[in-house]
């Protein structure tokens, strides 16, 4: 493999050095060329002599420097280092793969830094969180995890093992890696939920045959894929029909987005359209899961794990200016169109979510705040999300910012 690319082993070597050892003993046979990185947030320790990038050196990539890696306790540090690490590994060009060893402060150390990494880029965490949940460490990345069975304190007859699948795991990942082929349809993103499925099937069949479709479900995780890809320039356009986990970021739903949704479009200045697919409706578990806050509200039972509760015209108001905030970043070609016959398959005339009051809430206070500009548009049409003439100007709107 040619110098310039790497397979970075990163991992706390005052607590994780024999293993690390081991893997790159492992990666050396299949001559593989490799980097080891440590993290730990403890000096001098036994093996720091191994390391190609010192701990030291990562941790003057935090801002502060490396003082607010060392200086501090160990929770502290962690969080520190992570950081710092974070911002060592966005600085490399070299970065072929890599593999992650730790514990409960490893893991949450290594994987932030790994989520930055373009989807592709192969990125294997050997923890001993893998067995729980994982959806903190992953977020919306394309990382692998591989619980480690026992406790990473050692090479023994079990973690020798797993440590070894590890090794063949990432070799695997860089040996027999597919060269992209050269495709002729662009890829663009699309975000549906059910109660907006008729809308982006409609404009899916409609598209497919100029761009390779891909449908990111609104479930909190789904936006965060989309806009990941969006990050690494892989999506040439977007359609973000279903903006619904605003709606449980801001009130306490199970699906919900983070203070980043929309970021990444600003940043990458894809073309965009949005809407406010399913903004009608907050997502929770069962009935009894419901905070007590919400416990008079008007609910809807989707099946008996999912309940979904009507935001109010004021929730309404409240999303209307955050999207609006989010938008008005964007510098690229940006045109939000709202359908005033309804957001979802249940805020339609005589549905069980239809209220006119709370959607003309969204609508006023979105174009009060919307900044418009010759590439940042509001249009709004009297049809339903899910209607025939909704989907037909999606799309001609959607073909003018691709022009």
């Amino acid at each position: 493999m040619a110098s310039h690319n790497m397979i970075y082993l990163v991992a706390t070597l005052d607590t994780k050095g024999e293993e690390v050892v081991y893997i790159k003993h492992l990666l050396d046979k299949r001559n593989l060329d490799s980097k080891i990185v440590d993290i730990s947030t403890k000096q001098p320790h036994n093996f720091s002599h191994i390391a190609d990038i010192s701990a030291s050196n990562i941790a003057n990539y935090h801002p502060k420097g490396e003082k607010a890696v060392f200086e501090t306790d160990r929770g502290n540090a962690i969080v520190a280092m992570a950081e710092a690490f974070k911002q060592f590994l966005i600085a490399q060009n070299d970065v072929e793969a890599i593999l992650g060893l730790g514990g409960s402060g490893g893991t949450a150390l290594i994987t932030p830094a790994m989520q930055t990494l373009p989807v592709g880029v192969p990125k294997l965490m050997v923890s001993t969180m893998a067995s729980g949940d994982i959806s903190g460490y992953i977020g919306a990345s394309d990382i692998a995890m591989l619980y480690s069975v026992t406790d990473i304190a050692g090479v023994n007859v079990i973690s020798r093992k797993v440590l070894a699948n590890a090794a063949n795991f990432i070799s695997g990942a860089v040996l027999f890696k597919t060269q992209e082929q050269v495709e002729d349809k662009l890829a663009v993103g699309l975000t549906m939920f059910g109660v907006t499925t008729t809308c982006v099937q409609s404009l899916s069949a409609k598209l497919n045959n100029i761009y390779d479709c891909l449908v990111f479900h609104a479930t909190g995780s789904g936006g965060k894929a989309m806009e990941k890809l969006a990050d690494s320039h892989l999506l040439k356009g977007v359609l973000d029909i279903t903006t619904t986990e605003v709606c449980d970021h801001l009130f306490d739903g199970v699906l919900a987005c983070d203070d980043n949704r929309f970021e990444a479009i600003a940043r990458s200045q894809v073309p965009y359209i949005g809407s406010c697919g399913a903004l009608d409706m907050v997502n929770f578990g069962s009935p009894d899961t419901i905070p007590e806050k919400y416990r008079e509200r008007l609910f809807y039972p989707h099946n008996p794990q999912v309940t979904l509760m009507r935001t109010t015209p004021e929730e309404n108001k409240i999303m209307a200016k955050w999207i609006a905030a989010k938008l008005n970043k964007c510098q690229g070609d940006v045109v939000f169109i709202i359908p005033e016959g309804g957001f979802s398959a249940l805020d339609i005339e005589n549905g069980d979510f239809w209220s006119p009051e709370a959607d003309k809430a969204f609508i006023d206070e979105f174009e009060k705040y919307f900044i418009q500009t010759e590439k940042r548009r509001l249009i709004k049409t009297p049809y339903h999300i899910n209607s025939p003439e909704f989907c037909n100007l999606v799309i001609n709107e959607f073909n003018k910012i691709m022009k």
